[in-house]
């Protein structure tokens, strides 16, 4: 019989097979490939994003660090440019596709629930999804230049953990707009408890390790969940995995202009 591959041998282990659908899920990183996955696997995975938001982070940091002014000192434009080509690569798009579809549906849906959702099912993207696709990438270039030019980048490390914190806590405490799609299965099988543990912890985290700092990122995220959530709830009376990746991103985009301006 032939020997297995060890990622195929790490897959098998099913402690860590939630870990493993996470991150295939959020990133294009080489994580085992879990294979077939239960609606049950894809709730027990919830609890380990932010977890895969931390690998992003330490990838993301890192880069940033070994570019900047401290080690190689490559232009700080230069720098910030290669990072957020990473930093797009290695999410495969996923978020930024969320954030077009939302955007393109609450122009177009005119306010109404129906047709709000019927236009975000719709895969092309419109002048408004484009626009805010730019407008978020020029924010987060903007934030990068300013972080690495002040040789500050390892605070980038808890931008990825924070903007995905938000998703356990927006399947947690608000319901799906609609059967089926993406984020059904895990807002229906999710853990609660270890759910809830894990934005508590990354939130305390940040707030320890970063301090005053950490505490306005927290708070600058809590305002936007509560904001956007509001909004989801008047228009939709729930959330989608369109929005929960527009959340994503817009909450990274704020917290990296925050940290650039402190």
């Amino acid at each position: 019989m032939p020997t297995r591959g060890i990622t195929e041998r790490l897959a098998d282990q099913s402690g860590l097979r939630p870990l493993w659908i996470a991150g295939r899920l959020l990133t294009r990183y080489p994580f085992p490939d879990p294979g077939a996955v239960t609606p049950a696997e894809r709730g027990l995975a919830l609890p380990w994003y932010p977890v895969i938001g931390l690998v992003l982070g330490l990838v993301l940091a890192a880069v940033a660090f070994l570019l900047g002014p401290t080690v190689l000192a490559r232009p700080a434009g230069v720098a910030a440019a290669l990072v957020l080509g990473l930093w797009v690569w290695s999410t495969g798009g996923l978020h930024l596709d969320g954030l077009a579809d939302t955007v393109d549906a609450w122009v177009g849906g005119l306010g109404n629930r129906e047709r709000t959702l019927a236009i975000m099912k719709d895969p092309s993207s419109g002048p408004a999804g484009v626009s805010a696709l730019v407008l978020i990438l020029i924010a987060k270039f903007a934030g990068l230049e300013a972080l690495i030019g002040a040789g500050d980048a390892w605070g980038l490390l808890w931008v990825p953990v924070l903007a995905r914190a938000q998703l356990p806590l927006l399947l947690l405490t608000t319901p799906y707009a609609r059967p089926g799609g993406m984020a059904a299965d895990p807002a229906r099988h999710a853990p609660a408890g270890a759910a809830r543990l894990v934005v508590a912890l990354s939130a305390g985290a940040g707030v320890v390790v970063l301090g005053w700092v950490g505490l306005l990122l927290v708070g600058a995220a809590a305002l936007l969940y509560w904001l956007l959530r509001r909004a989801l709830m008047r228009r939709l009376g729930g959330f989608t995995g369109d929005t929960a990746g527009a959340l994503v991103e817009l909450t990274e985009a704020l917290l990296i202009l925050v940290l650039a301006v402190i």
